[in-house]
């Protein structure tokens, strides 16, 4: 037990910031014994790279022990994330099918030489991934090699790259396998996952949501903002790696159900003033703002949904509303709340009055007695 203690804790050394990113919790590790025990493993590798593996000699695994694995050529070290009848379960929900799936073998627990040589290989990562972008940039490769990751018996490595446009890197790997005598794989990632691995701090304050938990990109489109009501500013819309901001797909499914009996706002509303042009729209509170002026808001009319639906109906008809502005909405303005306390505490704004010194607070300096000044003399 201590020794798998010390091989954990000597992992992590070298381990990337987010390796828990993708934690998954075991719920049914409480559950009651089964009939049935997958003998199915969830090992995980640098950041996001995960894998299943058949634990085929039995060895008894639980989450967090380090393992030799199978790989081509040679072994990998990796950390198991996952155990039990859960992990058929996570397969699924990646879309794995088992039946099809070749699985690769556990070989062992990890041996303090084992560890020994991954952490060696962490070491060498990132002088690699620099020697590697000043061969790129000699050979003139549109390309950005962003991370490398060697494999825990430092038999192979792999380059992860960022390029708009198809590249030939024939000459890049020979050079690389000539400097490094390691097999070299070179794999194509994109912005936001270069961004997930390298990380950072959002506007919001917190971790990148690629960095901390998000591993399944869902592509983002500029009609997110716009159900939104969000203006397309694409500098604030865009996160730090260029692309729109993974966050404004979080409450779109909110405002979409929302909108959905919401009337064209490129209809205009017609009355015997004029046509009245969409502004704005306040979608939780059904309010929208129209005005007659197409280029710029002024004397705006705050309407409700089922108005406007009325008016355009009337529109289709052949009538006109005579007076548009007899339907605004007017919204009471809610009440100031008295924060006084009932239980007779000071007033809250106490420390927001300045308080002014009384002259009876002042200092008086003190007088020396007449009989002490003769008794001086």
């Amino acid at each position: 037990m201590e020794l798998t203690e010390t091989l954990n804790k000597k992992s992590c050394e070298h381990c990337s910031d987010r390796c828990g990113k993708l934690d998954i919790h075991d719920w049914m590790k409480d559950l009651p014994l089964t009939n049935y025990c997958s003998d199915v493993v969830e090992v995980q590798f640098k950041n996001t790279r995960k894998n299943y593996y058949k634990n085929s000699t039995n060895i008894r695994l639980a989450k967090g022990d380090v393992v030799a694995v199978e790989a081509s050529p040679g072994h990998d070290i990796g950390i198991v994330t996952l155990t039990g009848n859960l992990v058929p379960l996570q397969m699924k929900k990646n879309k794995i099918d088992i039946s099809v799936f070749e699985f690769k073998r556990i070989y062992r627990k990890a041996k303090p030489a084992d560890i020994e040589k991954w952490n060696e290989a962490r070491a060498l990562e990132k002088k690699t991934m620099l020697e590697a972008r000043e061969i790129a940039i000699k050979l003139g490769l549109e390309m950005k090699i962003g991370d490398v990751e060697y494999q825990g018996d430092l038999t192979k490595a792999i380059f992860y790259y960022i390029a708009d446009d198809r590249v030939d890197f024939r000459e890049l790997i020979k050079i690389l396998a000539d400097k490094f005598k390691v097999r070299i794989e070179m794999r194509q990632i994109g912005a936001r996952q270069e961004a997930g691995r390298i990380g950072g701090i959002g506007p919001c304050g917190r971790d990148l949501c690629c960095a901390s938990f998000i591993s399944n990109f869902v592509s983002v489109t500029t009609n997110a903002a716009r159900f939104q009501e969000i203006s397309l500013n694409l500098q604030k819309l865009a996160g730090q790696c260029g692309k729109l901001k993974c966050c404004l797909n979080y409450e779109l499914d909110a405002y979409v159900d929302a909108q959905k009996d919401f009337p064209n706002t490129a209809i205009p509303l017609e009355t015997d003033e004029g046509n009245f042009y969409h502004v704005k729209t306040d979608v939780f509170k059904r309010l929208m703002w129209y005005s007659q002026n197409k280029e710029e808001a002024t004397g705006l009319v705050m309407l409700t949904v089922d108005k406007i639906k009325e008016i355009i109906e009337m529109n289709r008809q052949g009538k006109k509303i005579s007076n548009i502005r007899d339907e605004n909405v007017q919204i009471q303005e809610t009440p100031e709340i008295d924060y006084r306390n009932a239980v007779g505490q000071e007033s809250i704004t106490r420390f927001d009055e300045k308080r002014k010194k009384s002259s009876t607070q002042k200092r008086k300096r003190p007088q020396r007695s007449s009989s002490k000044n003769e008794n001086d003399k």
